[in-house]
């Protein structure tokens, strides 16, 4: 019995420092711009990614700060060069809504507002016209907007959705990574989007 609680335990910490890393993210209120939680409540709280965020080999011909974003994987790939990415776990469009291409970050908005497009609204009239940042915005806590396209890689108040193809040709991510992804990402950064 000992010996089966010490392994437990064990296990238990093995996880809670496996987990550490998500932990990283600290959800702020984006109205007073405040924690949302005490820091000691934040590790079980952090907002779990099904696809864990990891740097991986890559052998693509991109210069560093590109992001190659694999709809048929769906997974996204920000170029560090040395024949190394790091590698997220994306939602990509549903049926009749993927896209593919080249373009840039043309801008970057934090806790953006929502303004769904005309096509949206035409599918979806039920929509609210306009939705202030938020954690309950659909671009969740980071957006990076893609030339002159309704398209834009953001997070989601919907993190269960992240490797799977139900958007309207956004790439979404946790709020975790989409932060992790934003710090790290310039605009005029170059973005492929492979079907």
């Amino acid at each position: 019995m000992g010996r089966t609680r010490a392994t437990l335990s064990g296990l238990a910490c093995a996880f809670v420092a496996f987990a550490t890393p998500a932990a990283a993210f600290t959800a702020i209120d984006p109205l007073t711009r405040q924690p949302l939680y005490r820091a000691e409540d934040e590790a079980s709280r952090a907002q779990a990614s099904p696809v864990p965020r990891e740097v991986v080999s890559f052998n693509g011909r991109y210069a560093p700060g590109t992001i190659v974003v694999s709809t048929s994987e769906r997974r996204l790939y920000y170029v560090m060069g040395d024949g190394k990415a790091l590698r997220y776990g994306v939602g990509v469009g549903r049926p009749g809504f993927t896209w593919g291409g080249s373009n840039t970050i043309t801008m970057k908005r934090e806790w953006p507002d929502w303004r769904p497009p005309a096509e949206m609204l035409k599918r979806r009239p039920d929509l609210p016209r306009y939705m202030k940042g938020g954690l309950d915005n659909p671009l969740g806590a980071r957006a990076m907007y893609l030339g002159s396209t309704i398209y834009r890689i953001h997070g989601s108040n919907e993190p269960e959705t992240i490797g799977e193809a139900v958007s309207s040709g956004c790439i979404r991510m946790t709020n975790e990574d989409v932060i992790d992804l934003y710090n790290r990402a310039k605009v005029g950064a170059r973005v492929i989007v492979q079907r």
